[in-house]
């Protein structure tokens, strides 16, 4: 059975989505379009790559996360160093690391560019803070004034991850060229941070698509929920915007599923893992994956096309009306 798919972002839990992929290949499901957020599109990107479930838990138990968290020793300074290079470079860490590790394991599929891609396979959410938008890429790219079968899929990868004020954002400059850009941001840097700033779950993004000739299911995969509560300590500046990211981007586990998407979402147990906890212990990798994989394996266990297509004619065919 073929799906669309769309990941939801959420940092460190994206690991359980590694899970829910290996599971849902398990029960013979082929992902066709895919598209992320965040550490979602991650999963989609490497999924759109040729990656399998198996081969996302053996990259995710060998990757040392916490080598992404790079920065010159001048801004490492205890206290003073963090606050400047937030004032400089609009981040704490820079996202180099995470963009060449993304560059290197998609690299090994043979996959660089949007171009080496089957078209609209892959779609990454991201947000131009500049100019206050969502953007889908690789599509919007042109926008500013770039090819977008010839733009780097772990630099969109990287966009969709800048966590604001964890990880710089992305600048680009908007070309003269460019026939979609405004006069007053024409030649101008635009900043580029994580998607789900604006849409970190976009479950909508194939409906348009679908039609009844060429009709793919699509399903969400959604990090959900936090079995206790849990407390940033506000100690100086640094912790406080800690604590701001940390409820941002956590706010999204806790948002209510509209009633006309439950029947096409698979809710992830996120075990109280942090968005930002990039020091996480192998074993809790595991265990993050194992309980994607069992969220995943029980929503396809009692999966049928027939029943997706009449709630699909019910809650998003005549909404959309």
């Amino acid at each position: 059975m073929r799906i669309n798919a769309v990941f939801e972002g959420g940092g460190m839990k994206g690991i359980a989505l590694a899970g829910a992929v290996n599971a849902a290949q398990e029960r013979g499901f082929e992902f066709h379009h895919v598209a992320g957020t965040s550490s979602g599109s991650i999963v989609a990107a490497c999924l759109a790559a040729g990656y399998s479930g198996a081969e996302l838990k053996k990259l995710i138990l060998e990757t040392p996360f916490h080598t992404f968290l790079k920065r010159s020793w001048i801004f490492d300074t205890k206290y003073v160093g963090p606050i400047i290079r937030l004032l400089i470079k609009k981040g704490m860490y820079a996202g180099e690391a995470l963009e060449h590790w993304v560059h290197r394991i998609l690299a090994e599929k043979g996959i660089r560019t949007f171009g080496d891609l089957a078209p609209g396979q892959l779609r990454i959410i991201a947000s131009d803070i500049t100019q206050g938008k969502l953007l889908v890429l690789p599509e919007d790219i042109r926008d500013y004034g770039i090819d977008p079968l010839k733009f780097s899929v772990a630099k969109a990868v990287r966009m969709s991850c800048s966590i604001p004020f964890f990880f710089d954002p992305v600048m680009i400059r908007k070309s003269l060229g460019s026939t979609h850009a405004s006069k007053t941001l024409q030649n101008q840097s635009v900043y580029i941070v994580d998607g789900g700033l604006l849409s970190n779950f976009p479950l909508w993004l194939f409906d348009q698509e679908n039609t009844k000739l060429n009709f793919s299911p699509t399903i969400g995969f959604q990090l959900v929920g936090k079995n206790e509560i849990s407390v940033n300590p506000i100690k100086g500046p640094i912790s406080m915007l800690q604590a701001l990211f940390s409820t941002m981007m956590n706010a999204h586990d806790e948002r209510y599923i509209e009633k006309h998407n439950l029947f096409r979402t698979v809710k992830i147990p996120t075990l109280g893992v942090q968005t930002t906890d990039f020091n996480i212990a192998p074993a809790k990798s595991e265990e993050l994956f194992l309980a994607g994989h069992a969220a995943a394996d029980l929503f396809f266990k009692s999966w049928t096309r027939a029943a997706y297509m009449m709630d699909y004619e019910r809650f998003v065919l005549r909404k959309s009306d």
